[in-house]
């Protein structure tokens, strides 16, 4: 199942800064241990910050399950970024997105943080808690307060600003700090002097409760655990708590009725106090209760039976069983004690995410147009620094056209399981490149998505192939391309070279925003089409006009009515000067096919169309140059093939995954062998409204996992 982890992070995403700031947080470590938990279950978990930009991220995470996917769900651990309630920000969000949350409603939520309100529907389901006032300011009247009482905000959790007080100036002094730190309401409660205690709240029906928790004062009847001891100095935790069965039972059942009166879900702790006659009072209820490795929760679940990696897992399983009645069974995890490949290299992956996104900036920041042959080198230079650590030896074949055609490889034998073709080069000069930046759920840059993101994504792959020890196991062959944008002609040599010894081909340029795989290429052609007047008079400008566009536009009519034709100009440009009588033209035609006969066949149209155009008038000079640069990569029987494995292991990993037939052409067309091959393994992306070039975040994990499964897999065809 895909589950998308949100916590607060980036605590400056929002429009403005408004109302309450949040006080309360997860640690990155925190929140990667409980997505590791999550993982070892075999789930496909991504890290998400909570902020204002959080609704396009899951839009673009989230299965869509109107399109036949399993749906995913929401391991919410946001306390939100500022205002009133934040707790209920995130889910009040997924409540109208539709996506499945673990944790309370939005009401519960607001009820559970609203402490005034929590011991109103407490008292009213006679449920006992200390009596209490509610302040505005330091002014109002104290005269009905009865000494000692304990004071803390109205809508804050994790033990924020308490203190115990015992007369009233101290009392008006507590309330002022209250009002003014928090912007809230003070509520002054009866302090109860005695034992602390708690008890973690696990399910919906039943609701299961932990074995009774003790704080322990050290004796102190009139000690208190605050936000500082629980960061400083935490107090000890005695589990089960020393107290009588019939005690300890009555607690449970005091917190099973308190977690239901307020219509809580999934998990929540309530905390009390003992008195010295054992009398119970429930202090307040923390309907997201910590999941830091030291807290009570995760202490008293330990005791219940429950390690960290079970009880995240049944905290996501109680959810699920809410909302979908019951649980969708992950596959290979049925009787197994092992760990699952797919769940170790996901980890694994996820771990090294930020270092991927380190190497793809400094990959995008060099200019790599075609003819900079430094910055091919360089780049190439990159990938060989991180693939000799992984046991890859290189082949170098200087060209001083376009850079090194490089050859990497892990095997001394002949024969390889699998060749990858990496690219390089792009089409943009040093004025023209777009420098690598990052928004919350895309990376933007030159080639990150043609080119550069498909390297990193191999990088990352093959090292979580060597970290599962996997690597040795397979032969490897890696070529790096340095002229895919001028038709490879300086790389077609050694790449058909390399595909003889090889099984199977991949390339690794980007898939598209939907999760695709590219099975088959169209072919290309280029042509230029010039015309130019030579009669230089005015009056047969306009003459000469009308017959360069309108041949310009019998040769793109060809492709009318044809679907296995693309035809369309570029860079056309027509210059006149009615006094000089000057005229002249020039077009460029890109041509995409599917097959050669289809080619010749357009071929034969161009050329008798230019001819003609050169026939009906003596007052123009015109010709056409150009041809086909590359073949079409038709979908091949072996290419279904290994494309039905990688769509088996998109549904093991829950990775979203289509074919696509691609009207473009890449250097895999270039391979003249038959057999096994697949491109577009790169990341997820394409260009935006602006024409820039960019791939989504979220997907260099799931294409390396992808790719170091597929690399595994031992595909005899």
């Amino acid at each position: 199942m895909k589950i998308a982890i949100i916590y607060n992070k980036d605590l400056t995403g929002v429009i403005n800064t408004l109302g309450m700031q949040n006080k309360e947080f997860y640690s990155e470590a925190n929140v990667k241990r409980v997505a590791e938990s999550l993982e070892k279950a075999g789930h496909n978990v991504h890290i998400l910050d909570g902020n204002m930009y959080i609704i396009e991220r899951l839009q673009h995470f989230m299965p869509r399950v109107i399109d036949g996917e399993q749906m995913g769900m929401v391991f919410n651990m946001a306390y939100g970024i500022q205002g009133e309630s934040r707790y209920t920000h995130i889910p009040s969000m997924l409540e109208m997105l539709g996506i499945p949350y673990v944790g309370s409603t939005p009401a519960g939520h607001a009820l559970a943080l609203d402490k005034v309100m929590t011991k109103i529907v407490w008292q009213n389901h006679h449920l006992p808690t200390p009596d209490f006032w509610v302040f505005n300011s330091a002014d109002d009247d104290f005269s009905k307060v009865h000494y000692p009482v304990i004071v803390k905000p109205k809508m804050e959790s994790v033990s924020f600003g308490l203190k115990v007080v015992y007369n009233e100036d101290d009392l008006k002094e507590a309330v002022n700090f209250i009002v003014s730190e928090f912007q809230q309401q003070a509520l002054v409660e009866q302090f109860i002097r005695g034992r602390e205690f708690c008890v973690g709240l696990l399910g919906n029906n039943p609701v299961e409760a932990f074995p009774v928790l003790e704080i322990d004062l050290e004796g102190d009847p009139d000690a208190i655990q605050t936000v500082d001891d629980k960061k400083e100095k935490p107090r000890q935790k005695v589990c089960p708590a020393n107290i009588t069965p019939e005690l300890a039972e009555k607690m449970q059942k005091f917190s099973i009725d308190a977690f239901k009166a307020l219509g809580l879900r999934d998990f929540a702790r309530v905390d009390i106090r003992l008195d010295e006659h054992d009398n119970i009072y429930l202090l307040e209820i923390n309907s997201m209760a910590s999941l830091g490795v030291s807290g009570s929760y995760p202490h008293a679940a330990k005791v219940a039976g429950y390690d960290y990696q079970k009880l995240v897992n049944r905290m996501l399983d109680v959810a699920a069983i809410r909302y979908f009645g019951a649980l969708q069974p992950i596959e290979g995890q049925a009787g197994s004690k092992k760990l699952p490949l797919h769940s170790r290299l996901r980890t694994f992956i996820r771990s090294r995410n930020d270092q991927a996104e380190a190497l793809l900036e400094k990959l995008v920041n060099i200019n790599t147009h075609v003819r900079n042959v430094s910055g091919i080198n360089q780049a190439t230079n990159l990938i060989k620094t991180e693939l000799s650590p992984l046991g890859f030896t290189q082949e170098v074949l200087p060209n001083l056209e376009v850079g090194n055609v490089t050859y990497f490889s892990n095997s001394f034998d002949e024969k390889l399981d699998w060749l990858l073709i990496l690219s390089v080069d792009d089409q943009q000069k040093l004025e023209d490149q777009e420098s690598f930046y990052a928004t919350e759920h895309k990376l933007y840059g030159t080639g990150i998505w043609e080119n550069k993101g498909g390297i990193v994504t191999t990088i990352l792959a093959l090292q979580a192939l060597r970290f599962s020890r996997l690597i040795k196991k397979l032969k490897i062959g890696i070529v790096v391309v340095p002229d895919t944008t001028i038709g490879g002609r300086y790389s077609k040599e050694i790449l058909n070279a390399k595909a003889d010894s090889a099984k199977h081909i991949l390339a690794l340029h980007g898939g598209n925003e939907e999760g695709s795989v590219i099975t088959s290429r169209s072919g290309s052609a280029n042509y230029t089409y010039d015309l130019k007047l030579v009669k230089n008079t005015a009056d047969n400008v306009p003459i000469v006009s009308s017959l360069f566009y309108k041949t310009l536009a019998s040769i793109v009519d060809i492709s009318k009515n044809n679907p296995d034709v693309v035809l369309a100009p570029y860079n056309t440009s027509f210059k006149t000067n009615i006094f000089k009588g000057f005229a002249s033209g020039s077009s460029k035609i890109s041509v995409r096919f599917n097959n050669k006969e289809e080619y010749d066949t357009i071929d034969k149209k161009v050329n008798k169309f230019v001819a003609l155009t050169k026939q009906q008038s003596k007052l123009i000079s015109c010709q056409l140059q150009g041809g086909i640069s590359r073949l079409p990569m038709p979908e091949s029987v072996e290419s279904q093939q290994v494309y039905n494995l990688i769509k088996k292991l998109s549904k093991l990993t829950d990775i979203s995954l289509t074919k696509e037939h691609r009207w473009s052409s890449s250097n895999i067309c270039n391979i003249v062998k038959n057999g096994a091959k697949i491109d577009g393994l790169g990341p997820m992306g394409g260009y935006d409204k602006k024409w820039a070039e960019f791939i989504y975040r979220s997907s260099i994990t799931d294409r390396a996992l992808l790719l170091a499964l597929l690399l595994n897999e031992k595909v005899n065809l």
